[in-house]
């Protein structure tokens, strides 16, 4: 408990936790027994290495619930995964690389769900398989990126009760190539029988999404790909994005997807857009919380702060005042009432 409200009110590890604590003896001891006082650095430390991060991952799965909305409320919700590079977390002693944390974090909501930690970026495949066995997907819709394009994934989803949204690149050059393919024949009226939605929207800083969807009746419908090599695909999709810079000029992004649900183009566009969201969770825990600067090497420890950061963002982020992460934070800092509200979810 001493160590969420740390993250919260802005604290980087064990010392500025303790420092923090010690600070706030007399409002945590309305809430703690503390019969032996505040914590030392060091207990802070040792507690953090002991804990083994997926155990601690549940300790707080009953209090993210009370932030989601049941289940029948409104389109499925939306669950995007990704990586994450500790970029200073290296030990070059030990041979060891930066820690990459893959994470789910539930896009709508602003809700970390669950990490797990791999030692690179290319166990990305390894560690998406047991991140799902550790969230709650039922009838929720997963995004994820091109690395997570492999067909034990799409099954584990589909039979877990999910669907998928999952990009396609280059990693899968047939596969990418053969929906570009698709597309460009349905550009070209070449198959106009097959149905289709389409929807373009707008957005605010200057750049205009186009989003179409096209529904494949089979998986080796079209050419698209060999029968029984991906039968969880009921759709394919790409997106546009065209980014207007400041200078005038224009630049443009084409991805590809698969689903195994054909979406609306409004629901398609929203879960393209709500994956692209997760970038700015990253963003946010790299400015405001500054995790690429961690020198923290111990691998249990890193990664039970990592999580402590998602899910302080979390909290802050359900908090209806209307400011920044990082002015919440200060705000938690300075004003123990805040603070209460943050870590109770309320608030005006």
């Amino acid at each position: 408990m001493i160590a969420v409200c740390g993250l919260v009110c802005g604290c980087d590890g064990p010392t500025a936790i303790h420092r923090w604590a010690t600070n706030r003896r007399d409002w945590l001891t309305r809430f703690l027994t503390l019969p032996n006082g505040i914590p030392s650095r060091d207990c802070i430390r040792r507690l953090l290495i002991a804990l083994q991060p997926e155990a601690f991952q549940r300790c707080f799965r009953d209090w993210i619930a009370d932030a989601l909305e049941p289940d029948g409320i409104g389109p499925a919700r939306l669950i995007a995964i990704d990586g994450k590079t500790c970029r200073r977390s290296h030990d070059a002693v030990h041979g060891l690389g930066p820690l990459h944390i893959v994470s789910a974090w539930a896009s709508e909501h602003g809700i970390a769900l669950g990490q797990v930690a791999a030692e690179e970026k290319s166990n990305e495949i390894t560690a998406i398989p047991l991140l799902l066995k550790q969230i709650e997907f039922h009838k929720a819709l997963i995004t994820i990126d091109a690395m997570g394009c492999q067909k034990d994934i799409a099954r584990d989803i589909v039979t877990g009760g999910g669907d998928f949204v999952i990009a396609v690149k280059d990693n899968q050059p047939k596969l990418s190539e053969a929906i570009g393919a698709l597309v460009l024949k349905h550009l070209e009226g070449e198959l106009k029988a097959l149905k289709h939605r389409t929807r373009e929207t707008d957005e605010r800083a200057g750049t205009v999404g186009a989003t179409s969807v096209l529904l494949l009746r089979g998986p080796g419908a079209h050419g698209f790909c060999g029968p029984g090599e991906w039968p969880w695909i009921k759709a394919i999709g790409t997106a546009v994005r065209i980014t207007t810079h400041a200078n005038g000029s224009q630049s443009d992004e084409v991805r590809f997807y698969m689903l195994s649900r054909f979406l609306s183009g409004k629901r398609f566009g929203e879960a393209v857009r709500g994956h692209w969201g997760i970038e700015s969770m990253h963003w946010v825990l790299d400015v405001t919380f500054r995790e690429d600067e961690s020198r923290t090497r111990q691998r249990v420890l890193a990664n039970n702060l990592s999580w402590l950061r998602r899910f302080a963002v979390t909290l802050l982020k359900r908090h209806p005042i209307k400011d920044s992460i990082r002015g919440k934070m200060i705000r938690a800092l300075m004003n123990t009432q805040f603070l209460d509200e943050v870590l109770t979810l309320q608030g005006d």
